[in-house]
Parts: structure tokens; C-alpha cells; sequence
């Protein structure tokens, strides 16, 4: 699977390239490098995250089929209409998993990380969480249960995933019946926006019946403002991953009574204690036009050839790692992730301006001079 994810990361660029053109010939752009770059660092840590995370991404599913799965070798699975009834089960799942995703404010905190970007294109698209997985794997055990193999549940789930690619998206209208059957770029707007009407709706990866269904459908009617409702205004990678924790920490702490230290955690997201809310009486306000406005500090041209430069490197650090990734033991691959990350991190933080070139390639460097100590053998 880490062999695919390289190989399809130049197609992934190419469609953005495309986009941006076309954008760009049509003078409507999305793009913002910054933006961008950091949608992408979020994506290629996800997978990074991915490789020392295996018990939840898929070790806990088969071992839930090995135990119980009811009919673990069916006939069904092996048939062309087998694999569409677990494309389709897993989309179910995954309904049932983006919702909670945003219903649930631990579960939030853990997905928010896809729709922090205030731009909507396909880089938004792989902007991807890192920590979903150790709350997600539940809400798929179904499958397991029912006898989907574990190999048929990972393609059905990358099949969704990729479909999804598509539908990120601003130069796409509504197209028509395929809109009230699908998930499509004008339903899936409606799902990235903070305007009140659109607010925790469209949640299918690939089918918006699941919405229609259940109640949590809206058709896109006005214009979209992308993000989230408490702005990350960041471009720091790891932040972005660990915001809303930090957020919900403090609120628990702060809190006076226990239960509502509990309750924070798994009420829907910007949910506050009475206490809470009489100490600080203007933190639930929400203002739409405050929401329109950018986070986009300058960058000098000299600076985005720098910070283009160094993503290029943490790429091509990322998939040699990927590619050889099974090579390594447990105990590398933390060090190794870590280190990778710490080249997204930097990447982050010199667009800020938070380092300098200098600190930035001495973090490079030190990443650098550890990976070959881990992986030259006479180096110890």
C-alpha cells in the first residue's frame, strides 16, 4: 500500500497542475502556495503517521475477522457484485464515522485537521488526519463481522477515499441527477463551509444518499466559506494536528465541575460548561465575515522558492521512506517519521517566519545526519 501511495502522488500533482491552470486561464484561481504546501504536508505526515499506527489502521479489523466474522469465507467476496456490496458498506461506515467525526468533540478534534484550509481545491482533498484512526477502526468492525476480508476491506476504503479526490473542487457546478445520488463538488462545497445552513451536513464519501436518508443533507444555494469555525491561522503542522486537543484540555481544566470535564470531550464540538461560559461569555460568538478573511502572511518570491524547495526535499524524503518502509524495524520507523515530520514542521514554520533559512537547513541537516546513522549499518 506505501509503494501505491508514492506512485500515485505525481498523478495527485498533475490534476493539481491542471487545476491551478485552468484556474488560473479562467482568472479564478484557488491556489495559495501556502495554503497548499500546508494541505499537502498534512497529507504526507497522515500516511507517515499511518505506518507506526498499523494495529488501528488494519490489525484490529483482522483480528475482529479472525474471531468473529460470521461468514469469513463466502463465495459472495470473491464476486464483481461482492466488491461493489463492500465498496458500498464501507462508504455506509464511513457515513457513519465523518459523522460522528463532527458530532462528537474528541472525534472533531482528530478530523477537523481535513477542513482547516480556507481554500478549496484538490489539495484540500489530501489534506488528511493523522489520529482519526485510533477512534475509527470501531465504527468499520461491521464489515469484519460480516466476513469482509481484511485486503478487500483496505481496497474498498482506498476505492472510496480516491473517488473523493475529485469532488474538492470550485470549478465544478451541480450536475443535476448526480448530485441527488453521489457525492459530488457542489455537495461536498456544502460540506467544507461554515455558513450556518450548510454547518455538519453532506457527510457521504461517495454516496450523499446516506444524507438524504438520515436528515443531514443541504443543497449549496449561496457562496461557500471554507474552513473551520475556530480558524487555525497556522501553517504549523504539528498545531494543526494538535489544536483542538489542547483546546478541549484547557476547557476541561478550567472547567469547576467533574462531570462537565468529561462531557467537553465527547459533547458536539464548541459545546461549553455554564461555568465555563460566564468566565468567558463571548467565546461561542461567531462572526461569517471574520470566517472570509485570510490567513495569509506575505511571502516574499525568494521565500516561496525557498519553501517550494524545501517541500520538494521532505517529498522525496517521505517516499523513499514509504517505499522502503517494510525494510524497517518498529523502533526505526518512529524515529524515521519523526524525523520526516520534523522537515513539514520546519517547512511550516519558515512560512510563518518563526526560522530562518539557516535554522531551517540546520534542522534539515540534523534530520539528515540521524537517518544515516539509523540506516548505515557501520554507523552503529
Amino acid at each position: 500500500m506505501e509503494k501505491f501511495i508514492v506512485l500515485i502522488f505525481p498523478l495527485f500533482s498533475i490534476l493539481m497542475c491542471v487545476e491551478f491552470a485552468y484556474g488560473w486561464f479562467r482568472q479564478r484561481n484557488t491556489y495559495r502556495l501556502n495554503d497548499a504546501l500546508s494541505s499537502l504536508s498534512q497529507g504526507l505526515i497522515s500516511q507517515l503517521v499511518a505506518l507506526v499506527t498499523q494495529l488501528f489502521q488494519i490489525g484490529l479489523y483482522a483480528l475482529v475477522f479472525d474471531y468473529v466474522a460470521l461468514f469469513p469465507h463466502a463465495p459472495l467476496w470473491e464476486t464483481w457484485y461482492g466488491w461493489i456490496i463492500a465498496v458500498v458498506m464501507f462508504d455506509f461506515c464511513d457515513y457513519w464515522l465523518h459523522r460522528f467525526g463532527h458530532e462528537c468533540a474528541v472525534m472533531w478534534a482528530a478530523h477537523m485537521v481535513h477542513h482547516q484550509s480556507q481554500d478549496f481545491n484538490f489539495s484540500t482533498a489530501l489534506r488528511q488526519e493523522s489520529t482519526v484512526a485510533f477512534i475509527g477502526w470501531i465504527f468499520y468492525l461491521p464489515m469484519a463481522v460480516a466476513g469482509v476480508p481484511p485486503e478487500q476491506f483496505a481496497v474498498a476504503g482506498l476505492i472510496v477515499l480516491l473517488y473523493q479526490f475529485w469532488i474538492h473542487t470550485e470549478h465544478i457546478g451541480k450536475l443535476g441527477w448526480f448530485d441527488r445520488v453521489f457525492s459530488s463538488p457542489s455537495n461536498h462545497r456544502v460540506h467544507h463551509a461554515v455558513n450556518d445552513q450548510y454547518l455538519d451536513k453532506n457527510y457521504g464519501g461517495m454516496l450523499v444518499i446516506w444524507d438524504r436518508l438520515f436528515g443531514t443533507f443541504a443543497e449549496e444555494n449561496e457562496a461557500c466559506v471554507y474552513g473551520t469555525r475556530s480558524a487555525l491561522r497556522s501553517w504549523d503542522p504539528v498545531w494543526a494536528i494538535c489544536a483542538e486537543y489542547w483546546t478541549l484540555w484547557n476547557v476541561a481544566r478550567q472547567t469547576e465541575r467533574w462531570p462537565d470535564k468529561l462531557r467537553v470531550w465527547f459533547k458536539p464540538p464548541g459545546w461549553r460548561p455554564a461555568d465555563f461560559l460566564a468566565r468567558f461569555p463571548g467565546s461561542q460568538d461567531f462572526d461569517l465575515d471574520e470566517a472570509r478573511r485570510l490567513y495569509n502572511p506575505p511571502l516574499t518570491r525568494t521565500a516561496a522558492y525557498i519553501a517550494v524547495a524545501q517541500f520538494v526535499l521532505a517529498v522525496l524524503a517521505s517516499a523513499a521512506y514509504l517505499w522502503f518502509a517494510d525494510d524497517f524495524s518498529y523502533g526505526r520507523s518512529l524515529l524515521l517519521t519523526g524525523m520526516v515530520i520534523s522537515g513539514f514542521w520546519a517547512l511550516g514554520a519558515y512560512m510563518q517566519g518563526r526560522l530562518s533559512l539557516l535554522q531551517m537547513g540546520l534542522i534539515d541537516l540534523l534530520g539528515l545526519g540521524c537517518a544515516g546513522w539509523l540506516l548505515w549499518p557501520g554507523l552503529h
